[in-house]
């Protein structure tokens, strides 16, 4: 029996031996993740930074101490009460996005490091609104991102920590500032409404009597050019006339001469002659004139008409 029980020792032992075995290969084996970079101490002391990949440690000997992320991380930081410049009281909340870029500064520069950047992140917006106004705090965050990104990316050098930015997230003052405020964002609301209706009326005025100015302009230039067309019609109107009145005196000579060399070709007798200057006679009886002198001697007018005759003739 006693060879039994020493061969089920034997056994127990050798199992406990591989499995201690197994833990210790198990513990020297680290892998390390692309994102991360791990810290590793000999005995209490700095050691080596483990970068991503397997890699073996002495167990016991080599103890991994801080495991360190290696992307950018954000922190959203409570509302902190400040006082501005002209003694307004009000909270500011903010969000700062760093880096880790020097693991062994990290583990060692500082304890704590994020309540180290949220309490200097805390007194560098107080005295970075201490010396700004209600007003300027309010549309300042630019200024004021930039100034705390400079002071906390210089201030966490040493931790090797690196501040890419810095933003103010809330600014919430007091009720009876947001109040007020909000009188004052209505009457320039109202001012600016009121400016725009009379510059709106102005501008339609401008333009009313711009038209009415180009209407009368119209009206002038029309009528001007109406007053030529009539002179140019009666122009032409009396040219027409003239040459009218001139082709009637033309056609009236060329009858008379027609009719002259019709006389001439006929060769009227005295008797037609005498009886001709009696038609005449009467035809001017006839006319419009309130006297009418005859000659005393008929006879001599009968002669004037035998003159007529003769010059006729020889025409």
């Amino acid at each position: 029996m006693k060879p039994i029980i020493l061969a089920g020792e034997f056994v127990v032992l050798v199992v406990v031996a591989i499995a201690l075995l197994v833990i210790l290969l198990a513990s020297s084996i680290k892998v390390v993740k692309q994102t991360e970079k791990f810290v590793v101490e000999r005995l209490g002391k700095f050691r080596n930074i483990l970068d991503p990949g397997i890699h073996f440690i002495f167990p016991f000997i080599n103890v991994v101490t801080l495991r360190v992320v290696m992307k950018e991380q954000i922190r959203d930081f409570d509302p902190q009460p400040v006082i501005t410049k002209d003694n307004v009281t009000m909270q500011i909340d903010t969000v700062v996005f760093f880096q880790i870029t020097d693991p062994k500064l990290y583990a060692y520069g500082v304890v704590n490091p994020i309540s180290a950047i949220e309490n200097l992140s805390s007194t560098t917006l107080r005295n970075i609104i201490g010396e700004l106004d209600l007003d300027e705090t309010l549309t300042s965050r630019d200024i004021i991102n930039t100034k705390m990104r400079a002071i906390l990316d210089e201030a966490t050098d040493p931790w090797g920590i690196k501040v890419n930015r810095v933003e103010v997230k809330n600014i919430l003052p007091p009720k009876d500032i947001r109040d007020a405020m909000e009188r004052q964002m209505r009457a320039e609301r109202e001012k600016r409404e009121k400016i725009l209706l009379a510059e709106g009326e102005r501008q339609s005025q401008i333009l009313k009597a711009q038209g009415e100015k180009e209407a009368q302009i119209l009206r002038a230039e029309a009528e001007k050019e109406a007053q030529i067309l009539r002179a140019e019609a009666e122009k032409e109107a009396r040219i027409k006339v003239a040459e009218g009145d001139a082709s009637a005196i033309i056609a009236r000579r060329e009858a008379e001469a027609k009719g002259l060399e019709l006389l001439k070709a006929a060769k009227p007798t005295e008797e037609v002659l005498k009886i001709k200057s009696f038609e005449a006679i009467e035809k001017v009886a006839n006319g419009q004139a309130t006297k009418l002198i005859v000659p005393s001697n008929l006879q001599d007018f009968v002669s004037v008409a035998s003159a007529i005759s003769e010059s006729v003739k020889n025409k």
